[in-house]
Protein backbone atom coordinates (compact mmCIF):
# COMPACT_ATOMS: atom_id res chain seq x y z
CA UNK A 1 0.00 0.00 0.00
CA UNK A 2 1.27 3.32 -0.88
CA UNK A 3 1.63 6.00 1.34
CA UNK A 4 -0.43 9.24 0.84
CA UNK A 5 2.06 12.41 0.18
CA UNK A 6 -0.52 14.82 1.80
CA UNK A 7 -0.59 14.70 5.41
CA UNK A 8 -3.78 15.70 6.41
CA UNK A 9 -6.67 13.96 5.73
CA UNK A 10 -8.59 14.25 2.46
CA UNK A 11 -12.29 16.35 3.14
CA UNK A 12 -14.70 16.61 0.50
CA UNK A 13 -14.94 19.67 -0.76
CA UNK A 14 -17.86 21.75 -0.05
CA UNK A 15 -19.37 24.51 -1.85
CA UNK A 16 -22.12 25.21 0.89
CA UNK A 17 -21.34 29.19 2.37
CA UNK A 18 -18.78 29.82 0.16
CA UNK A 19 -20.75 32.53 -1.89
CA UNK A 20 -20.62 36.49 -0.76
CA UNK A 21 -24.33 37.85 -1.05
CA UNK A 22 -23.28 41.43 -2.29
CA UNK A 23 -26.01 43.11 -0.06
CA UNK A 24 -27.98 41.05 2.44
CA UNK A 25 -31.34 43.54 2.30
CA UNK A 26 -31.47 42.35 -1.49
CA UNK A 27 -31.32 38.93 -0.47
CA UNK A 28 -34.46 39.64 1.03
CA UNK A 29 -36.08 41.71 -1.59
CA UNK A 30 -37.13 38.40 -3.16
CA UNK A 31 -40.15 38.54 -1.21
CA UNK A 32 -41.33 42.12 -1.99
CA UNK A 33 -43.56 42.91 -4.39
CA UNK A 34 -41.90 43.43 -7.68
CA UNK A 35 -43.01 47.65 -7.67
CA UNK A 36 -40.98 47.88 -4.14
CA UNK A 37 -38.30 45.65 -5.54
CA UNK A 38 -38.18 48.03 -9.42
CA UNK A 39 -38.26 51.13 -7.14
CA UNK A 40 -35.40 50.06 -5.05
CA UNK A 41 -33.12 49.89 -7.67
CA UNK A 42 -33.86 52.69 -9.70
CA UNK A 43 -33.17 54.74 -6.42
CA UNK A 44 -29.94 52.65 -5.96
CA UNK A 45 -29.12 53.80 -9.85
CA UNK A 46 -29.95 57.22 -9.10
CA UNK A 47 -27.69 57.30 -6.19
CA UNK A 48 -24.94 55.96 -7.72
CA UNK A 49 -24.78 58.45 -10.21
CA UNK A 50 -25.18 60.87 -8.18
CA UNK A 51 -22.38 60.01 -6.23
CA UNK A 52 -20.48 59.26 -9.17
CA UNK A 53 -21.17 62.84 -10.75
CA UNK A 54 -20.30 64.22 -7.37
CA UNK A 55 -17.02 62.73 -6.43
CA UNK A 56 -15.38 62.66 -10.11
CA UNK A 57 -14.16 65.31 -11.87
CA UNK A 58 -17.24 65.72 -14.25
CA UNK A 59 -17.38 68.58 -15.80
CA UNK A 60 -20.40 68.07 -18.01
CA UNK A 61 -23.87 66.63 -18.06
CA UNK A 62 -25.54 66.21 -21.42
CA UNK A 63 -28.89 64.79 -21.49
CA UNK A 64 -31.32 64.36 -24.74
CA UNK A 65 -34.77 63.09 -24.45
CA UNK A 66 -34.45 60.00 -26.65
CA UNK A 67 -38.10 58.83 -26.88
CA UNK A 68 -41.67 60.81 -25.91
CA UNK A 69 -44.24 58.38 -26.19
CA UNK A 70 -45.57 55.98 -24.75
CA UNK A 71 -43.28 57.70 -21.46
CA UNK A 72 -40.84 60.10 -21.83
CA UNK A 73 -37.15 58.55 -21.59
CA UNK A 74 -33.76 60.37 -21.25
CA UNK A 75 -29.91 59.78 -22.12
CA UNK A 76 -27.55 60.89 -19.67
CA UNK A 77 -24.16 61.17 -20.70
CA UNK A 78 -21.06 62.52 -18.58
CA UNK A 79 -17.36 61.39 -18.74
CA UNK A 80 -14.85 60.23 -15.99
CA UNK A 81 -11.46 61.35 -17.49
CA UNK A 82 -9.62 60.68 -14.27
CA UNK A 83 -10.95 56.87 -15.21
CA UNK A 84 -10.77 57.02 -18.72
CA UNK A 85 -14.87 55.98 -19.58
CA UNK A 86 -17.68 57.76 -19.84
CA UNK A 87 -21.35 56.65 -19.05
CA UNK A 88 -24.56 56.54 -20.53
CA UNK A 89 -27.71 55.87 -18.70
CA UNK A 90 -31.07 56.18 -19.68
CA UNK A 91 -33.72 57.32 -17.26
CA UNK A 92 -37.66 58.29 -17.49
CA UNK A 93 -38.77 61.71 -16.22
CA UNK A 94 -39.33 60.87 -12.62
CA UNK A 95 -35.70 59.27 -12.08
CA UNK A 96 -33.72 62.12 -13.92
CA UNK A 97 -35.68 65.11 -11.93
CA UNK A 98 -35.01 63.05 -8.98
CA UNK A 99 -31.60 63.24 -9.75
CA UNK A 100 -31.62 67.14 -10.73
CA UNK A 101 -32.89 67.87 -7.43
CA UNK A 102 -30.12 68.15 -6.22
CA UNK A 103 -28.57 71.80 -6.96
CA UNK A 104 -24.78 70.60 -7.73
CA UNK A 105 -26.12 68.02 -10.07
CA UNK A 106 -27.93 70.57 -12.14
CA UNK A 107 -25.35 73.31 -11.95
CA UNK A 108 -23.35 70.57 -13.95
CA UNK A 109 -26.20 70.47 -16.45
CA UNK A 110 -25.77 72.49 -19.51
CA UNK A 111 -27.90 75.22 -20.01
CA UNK A 112 -29.65 74.33 -23.33
CA UNK A 113 -29.90 70.53 -21.93
CA UNK A 114 -32.09 71.98 -19.42
CA UNK A 115 -34.59 73.92 -21.30
CA UNK A 116 -35.32 70.83 -23.34
CA UNK A 117 -36.18 69.10 -20.45
CA UNK A 118 -39.06 70.89 -19.45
Amino acid sequence: MRADPCRYPRRPVSTQGRFKIASRNRAFEDHLDPRVQTARRVDRIVQSIRQEILEGETECLRIRQIFKEPRAIYRLEFERPEMGYQRTTLLDREALEELLGSEEVRALVRPSDLRSIH
